[in-house]
């Protein structure tokens, strides 16, 4: 099995696993949660860790060497911890990091490095208490800065703030996202909003990272900062001066597929060769029929296999994903 790695048509090395163990959220995001009911998957219909833990170790016999926990908000799941231990100690793995929203993460830093985590990613729209809440549904953005800061000063690098770009909802705060990284060594990442799922969005004109780069600029002279292997889509820049940089991450205007190195594993089981579409292989079938482990890399191969060469969004026409966000671990 080792022989078979996951290099796909177009000559990409699949190395990277995203895995979404919950479709769960505390906060309810006006971009992730739509206006009728979400349907949660039922428990038994969400893989169990040890599930989880086979593929991973599967797929690390097919080459993939970096692992990212996602959710929904993984940190509401219980017995995450233990988990991420686990995780953390599987043969051939280089790096497990962790994307969450922060609301549980300054009471949970120590667990969290115990399990040998180092690099978090925390989602963050807005540095002003009142709009978090109007964007969030929920008052908590103090708790979330707390635990930014728990995150620094317990030597996770970097701490990366993934700052979802809202044209009339948070673009008037591009300047003071990137002016932390002249005070913090913070790595500020500007996300261009990518149609999934259903959500309580309204749709204008999408705020796109040309604009962004232009409205940031005036901050101070900014050098590019070449990328390395394990660098992904983002454009890195530092400020001269800075202890921090900034990153830009242009699914729309700019499409990074051809470099793309990304599986991902839904909370389900689905096995997705891109985020920006609805195909999907069941793992979770071929494992909970008692499948092996060579049938379980089949479907790993098949997925390599059917990766498209980039995803059908425009900026004038996003086509959008059916499924929700909190499901896939984007």
């Amino acid at each position: 099995m080792a022989s078979q790695k996951l290099v796909d048509r177009y000559n990409r090395n699949l190395n990277y696993l995203r895995i979404s163990i919950t479709d769960r959220c505390n906060l309810q995001c006006i971009y992730c949660i739509p206006h009728e009911r979400i349907i949660h998957l039922p428990h038994d219909e969400i893989l169990k860790y040890e599930e989880i833990l086979r593929i991973v170790r599967i797929g690390v016999d097919l080459g993939i060497t970096k692992v990212r926990v996602t959710g929904g908000e993984p940190l509401v799941r219980k017995g995450v911890y233990d988990f991420l231990g686990s995780l953390s100690q599987v043969p051939g793995i280089s790096e497990v990091a962790l994307t969450t929203n922060g609301v549980f993460l300054e009471d949970n830093i120590q667990e969290i490095k115990a399990a040998g985590i180092k690099r978090v990613n925390i989602s963050l729209d807005t540095l002003d208490r009142i709009k978090f809440k109007q964007i969030t549904g929920r008052d908590a953005f103090q708790k979330v800065w707390a635990g930014i800061e728990a995150a620094h000063e317990n030597g996770f690098d970097p701490v990366k703030l993934n700052v979802v770009a809202l044209r009339g909802t948070n673009d008037d705060e591009l300047l003071d996202f990137a002016g932390l990284t002249l005070r913090f060594p913070y790595h500020v990442r500007f996300i261009e909003y990518m149609p999934i799922g259903k959500s309580r969005m309204k749709f204008g004109p999408p705020l796109l990272i040309p604009e962004i780069k232009d409205r940031v600029q005036s901050i101070g002279r900014m050098q590019k900062i070449e990328k390395n292997a394990n660098d992904g889509p983002a454009e890195r820049y530092k400020v001269e001066g800075a202890i921090g940089e900034i990153g830009f991450i242009s699914a729309l205007s700019h499409h990074f597929c051809d470099s793309c190195n990304r599986l991902r594993l839904t909370a389900s089981g689905q096995l997705r060769p891109c985020l920006l579409s609805d195909h999907q292989l069941d793992l979770k079938h071929v494992l909970r029929a008692g499948g092996s482990d060579s049938e379980l890399a089949e479907t790993f191969l098949k997925a390599v296999r059917n990766k498209p060469s980039d995803h059908n969004l425009t900026i004038n026409d996003p086509a959008g994903v059916s499924c929700q966000m909190s499901s896939i671990g984007g």
